[in-house]
């Protein structure tokens, strides 16, 4: 079965490894979490209001030097651990993240007071406490979450790089290369604007539930690498140098183009979340009063009402074709994850902005940005 599905490669450990990869992804916690509470951050306030003191939450941000010390680690193999390592036991990670993070749900969720939710099944998926720090919020747990899946997003990336690159020397796929190239520099973009997380949905509205610790920890650190599993085991494809150069050149524009749209979007609503009369790339905020909030209609917000989504959905797309075997399913798990999600999403952020903002408001937002993500088209 594993054979016919082009991931036998990822089967191939011997009982011990199996075991070790297993317990990789707990390693993984401990050690990300001794590195966020040593190494040295700067205290900035978020959008959160702490309501013992009515004033915006603090929180305490490393992410950047997490990362990089981190990065340095794997590439020096510093630990004794094979920069391959990742990959290899990427199966058994999975099992065995998963297996952690529903012990830290449980933990989270049935040492807090019951909830709205009373099915224990729900309640233990959405969770019960929406934030969680420790040692005088020096630790967030909600920020440890980004820090550990994004970091672990990259090295394996970068781990199904160096197995590709080992097991098929001079016939390697650049686009495995560039693939590895693209989410590390996603990655390390998030961290320079690492405060941008602050204002954002997950961080403001989400319960720390499983939803949110597996999705952080396993799906966002193990699995968004979901394409390599099956295409780390495929060779160059052999275009011609021309069209090769036409491939890489083209996926990288298309996935510049869709980070650009993404993390334009999400600093102008940063922006204004913050400064709200402050001009952004020289657009004039324009916005819809709705009571003590305001809802943004200019700029990218302006022309689709989740343009930010578009810009992930290109992002993917370069993701499918990076590879160039274009027809090979493994190559677009990502674009149809990412699609699916925010397709969903967009649904689930429409019903829930109406009830903030108020229906009327909410309408009139919509009558005046018609389309959802994609503008004249959706």
């Amino acid at each position: 079965m594993t054979q016919w599905l082009g991931i036998g490669h990822l089967f191939e450990l011997s009982r011990t490894e199996a075991i070790l990869g297993f317990f990789t992804p707990l390693a993984v916690f401990a050690a990300f979490f001794v590195a966020q509470l040593v190494l040295p951050g700067r205290w900035v306030p978020g959008y959160v209001v702490d309501p013992q003191t009515s004033e915006p939450r603090k929180y305490r941000l490393n992410g950047i030097l997490v990362f990089l010390v981190a990065e340095v680690i794997w590439a020096l193999e510093l630990t004794g651990m094979p920069r391959d390592w990742f990959y290899r036991s990427t199966i058994y990670a999975v099992a065995g993240g998963t297996a952690f993070t529903a012990i830290f749900a449980v933990i989270a969720v049935f040492s807090q007071p019951e909830g709205k939710i009373k099915n224990l099944f729900l309640a233990l998926w959405d969770g019960r406490a929406r934030e969680f720090s420790f040692f005088g919020n020096r630790f967030d747990v909600k920020m440890y979450l980004y820090v550990v899946g994004g970091t672990m997003l990259s090295l394996n990336a970068l781990s199904g790089m160096a197995y590709h690159i080992e097991r098929f020397g001079a016939d390697s796929n650049p686009g495995v290369i560039l693939y590895a190239g693209f989410f590390t520099f996603y990655v390390l973009d998030y961290f320079i604007f690492e405060r941008v997380q602050l204002y954002t949905y997950d961080l403001i509205h989400e319960n720390l539930g499983f939803k949110l610790l597996w999705g952080g920890l396993v799906v966002y650190g193990w699995m968004f690498i979901l394409p390599l599993w099956g295409m780390a085991a495929y060779p160059n494809p052999g275009f011609p140098p021309g069209w090769t150069y036409f491939w890489l050149i083209g996926t990288t524009a298309l996935f510049l183009f869709g980070w650009g749209i993404s993390r334009g979007a999400n600093l102008q609503k940063y922006t204004f979340k913050r400064w709200p009369e402050r001009k952004f790339l020289g657009i004039e905020p324009v916005y819809i009063e709705a009571g003590e909030r305001k809802i943004l209609c200019s700029g990218l917000w302006g022309v689709a009402r989740h343009f930010n989504y578009m810009g992930e959905g290109f992002l993917s797309f370069s993701i499918a074709l990076v590879f160039g075997h274009f027809t090979n399913p493994w190559a677009w798990t990502y674009f149809v994850f990412i699609v699916s999600l925010f397709t969903c999403r967009q649904r689930y952020d429409d019903a829930y902005c109406s009830e903030k903002y108020g229906p009327e408001k909410w309408a009139e937002y919509q009558k005046r940005v018609k389309y959802r993500i994609v503008p004249g088209v959706y």
